[in-house]
């Protein structure tokens, strides 16, 4: 597997760094982690008046006092890692740098200058320049045991297939039992609300037509992956949970159960064209702080 860690010194970046550490044993024989540093370049007229040999002094000391450590937690867990830096802009830097990955693992800031994006200028740029899986470590602490408890968030779609495809592919970064949750949310269609009529809800629908509906919409979200996780010998547990936004309340429960880590397909732009992700990881990331892999393939 090759792995590419973006770091910039920050606590996120370190927890991105303490993450693939604590994998050291899962992660395959022989790994290829590469770490990589951006430095923003200075000011043209500025860097005119130093000269370019104090320019690049400057980067090559700034980039060593943020590799050396972390490729330092790397060697402690038994992991060797490459470390370079670049100097441009940090997102197309790592978007680039992406492509020939299989993984990528960097912490996220939080919020950009945007309030819509819920991930920093830097994320939302990688996420928006390639396609390779992204996990995004949001301040949680990395896990020290060897098995995780891992949610898949299903909608049905080729996307959430996508992402019980990695987790079986790529099944030794998670464990050697991971536990699984396949998550799907069907809609409450007790709590529809008509415009107009107060904030009631109407009863469009029999009871039992309502279970009927749930019933068959959960089946048809879970029937691909249960077929790929029972080919795969993986064990599984089936989370249905119920409401109209679908982002919280997987939000709720990954708190609530206390997962180590959320992976899910992204269906692309959001509202705006640089919010790459999908209204539900959207609305997820805001409500949670659990790691998030996204799948961006179908």
């Amino acid at each position: 597997m090759k792995i590419l860690l973006p770091v910039d010194g920050s606590a996120c970046s370190d927890e991105a760094v303490a993450f693939v550490a604590s994998r050291s044993t899962l992660i395959g024989a022989q790994p290829e982690i590469d770490l990589l540093n951006v430095q923003l370049p200075i000011p043209p007229r500025a860097a005119r008046a130093v000269g370019s040999e104090i320019v690049r002094d400057f980067h090559d000391k700034d980039a060593r006092a943020v590799l050396k450590p972390a490729l330092a937690t790397l060697a402690k867990a038994g992991l060797q890692a490459s470390g370079r830096h670049r100097v441009g802009s940090p997102g197309a830097t790592v978007a680039a740098a992406a492509a020939d990955a299989d993984l990528v693992v960097m912490g996220s800031h939080g919020h950009s200058s945007f309030k819509g994006l819920l991930f920093g200028s830097v994320t939302n740029a990688v996420l928006s320049g390639c396609r390779t899986p992204l996990l995004v470590m949001r301040g949680a602490r990395s896990p020290v045991r060897d098995s995780l408890t891992v949610g898949i968030a299903l909608d049905g779609s080729g996307y959430g297939l996508a992402a019980v495809r990695y987790v079986v592919r790529q099944r030794a970064l998670f464990g050697a039992e991971p536990v699984l949750h396949l998550i799907h949310v069907v809609p409450d269609l007790f709590g529809i609300v008509i415009p107009g009529l107060g904030d009631a809800p109407a009863p469009l629908y029999r009871p039992e037509q309502v279970l009927a509906s749930q019933d068959q919409a959960f089946d048809k979200a879970l029937a691909p992956a249960r077929k790929l996780l029972d080919k795969a010998q993986l064990g599984y547990k089936e989370v249905r949970l119920t409401g109209n936004t679908v982002g919280d309340e997987i939000a709720t429960y990954a708190t609530r159960r206390k997962l180590d880590l959320l992976v899910m397909g992204s269906h692309g732009h959001g509202l705006l064209k640089s919010a790459v992700l999908g209204s539900v990881a959207t609305r997820l990331a805001a409500r949670c702080r659990t790691p998030l892999l996204l799948i961006r393939e179908t």
